[in-house]
């Protein structure tokens, strides 16, 4: 079992301790922590609800009733889906974890403004602050694995939806935020060709450095891979059929036999690889990779703004259509053959709707202030491929705010329903859970008014 490994010895020690004190060596005999609840064979230590309170102060969290009641019962529910989920074998990959990780920082980098900022500010350099994410992430993900694993076959039906909101309220009916549907025109700007060989120059360097035994692949991954999702893990993915990977990637891949050799420099829609073949397995291979990617030169930039800039004026011209221009010029293979339309995909499958904080912010920025049928203003991003790209976007259509109707929204009211039934779920497994659970507590959480019944034995 992989629960909270981490801490493992610390936790065993305290154990032994059962509900007591856990005393330092030194001389004065300080107090250090306290086991304040055991679930299962699991503590829960005051350390680990004052940590938990510090980063929900920092991210706003608010709780429900008293945090000092709400915090130790909210981690005791944690460690009852992980210890579930290691009874279940659920596991979550080095890869996941990994872009769960690089998602986050990228996150903090943007509010703080720089990675040399977020570093001064942690006091820890980006290295440290992967490790000190690291198992937080995994058991986040853990859970959330877990939870979705007892929810997964619950359904509802149009009779329910309707029951359900018959009688709701008036003040109950849930608010239909503004959604909007975008069209996009995205240019790719032109990487110079000296810029490309720099990438393939140090790529080649990486193959001979492995190739006179100087270092080995891993290690050249993690230092110099731009792939935020196998880096951590010395470039190892996950074993994939050829079908998720880019047709590119997959035809050398696919084709390597020996894992002591690299294959040769591969051009892929993320940018330019050199792969190493770990194992196979029937229709299915594992392989590391070392990802770089080419530095678009501002002038390239700017010169995509200029095109995009000139064509979104033929179109206000009535040269041709926002439509047409996004069938022909637009570099987006995503959007291109649905006439720039962009498509939100969910759990609950695909729509051209988006409420405004699902767009990417870029996109979100420039369709704000516009009226229905207007185009932006060119700007860059920073594509789903990790790529820089230059767009304009056109606002297709805008449904402002307003209360959930049967005929308009039916999808919005049947999502309500199905998030109340899998919380029901989940909340009666965590109840009938805690009977099952060997469970003690601190006595000064006794008189606690907590969400789950049941922990006081």
């Amino acid at each position: 079992m992989r629960l909270l490994h981490s801490i493992k010895n610390r936790r065993t020690l305290l154990l032994s301790l059962s509900l007591g004190w856990l005393m330092s060596v030194s001389a004065q005999d300080h107090v250090v922590d306290e086991v304040i609840w055991v679930v299962g064979d699991e503590p829960i230590l005051k350390s680990d609800v004052e940590v938990t309170r510090i980063q929900a102060a920092m991210e706003g969290q608010r709780w429900k009733g008293d945090p000092d009641c709400a915090i130790p019962e909210q981690l005791a529910v944690q460690k009852l889906f992980l210890h579930q989920a290691a009874i279940d074998s659920i596991e979550v990959t080095e890869s996941e974890i990994s872009q769960q990780i690089e998602g986050r920082i990228d996150y903090m980098v943007r509010q703080i403004g720089s990675r040399e900022k977020l570093e001064e500010y942690r006091k820890q350099s980006l290295s440290q602050i992967r490790t000190s994410m690291h198992d937080d992430l995994r058991d986040q993900l853990m859970i959330q694995r877990m939870k979705e694993s007892l929810v997964k076959d619950i359904q509802v039906t149009p009779a329910e939806v309707r029951r359900y909101f018959k009688d709701l309220p008036q003040d109950s009916i849930p608010f239909v935020p503004t959604e909007v549907e975008v069209q996009i025109i995205s240019q790719t700007p032109k990487i110079s060709v000296e810029e490309i060989n720099r990438v393939k120059d140090e790529l080649r360097d990486y193959t001979d450095r492995v190739n006179r035994g100087e270092t080995s692949f891993q290690t050249l991954a993690r230092l110099y891979s731009e792939d935020p999702g196998s880096r951590r893990s010395g470039g190892e993915m996950d074993y994939v059929g050829r079908g998720v990977l880019d047709p590119a990637f997959a035809a050398v891949a696919f084709n390597l036999t020996d894992p002591k050799k690299i294959s040769k420099i591969v051009e892929s829609e993320f940018g330019f690889h050199i792969i190493q073949l770990v194992d196979k397995r029937g229709d299915k291979i594992k392989v590391r990779h070392i990802l770089r990617k080419p530095v678009v030169a501002d002038s390239a930039i700017t010169a995509s703004l200029a095109r995009l800039d000139s064509i979104a004026a033929d179109i206000r011209e009535g040269k041709f259509t926002f439509e047409d221009g996004a069938s022909v010029i637009s570099d987006d293979k995503d959007t291109r053959m649905n006439r720039g339309l962009m498509a939100n995909r969910s759990e609950n499958g695909q729509t051209s709707r988006f409420q405004m904080q699902d767009l990417p912010p870029e996109v979100a920025k420039a369709v704000d202030t516009l009226k229905v049928g207007e185009i932006s203003q060119p700007f860059q991003m920073i594509n789903e491929r990790g790529k820089t790209v230059c767009v304009i976007a056109k606002l297709k259509s805008r449904t402002e705010g307003h209360k959930a109707t049967i005929t308009e929204d039916f999808q919005v009211m049947k999502d309500v329903v199905l998030a109340k039934r899998r919380a029901d779920k989940l909340h009666q497994w965590v109840v009938d859970k805690i009977k099952n659970t060997y469970i003690r507590i601190n006595d000064n959480y006794r008189n606690c008014d907590f969400e789950y019944e049941g922990w006081v034995k």
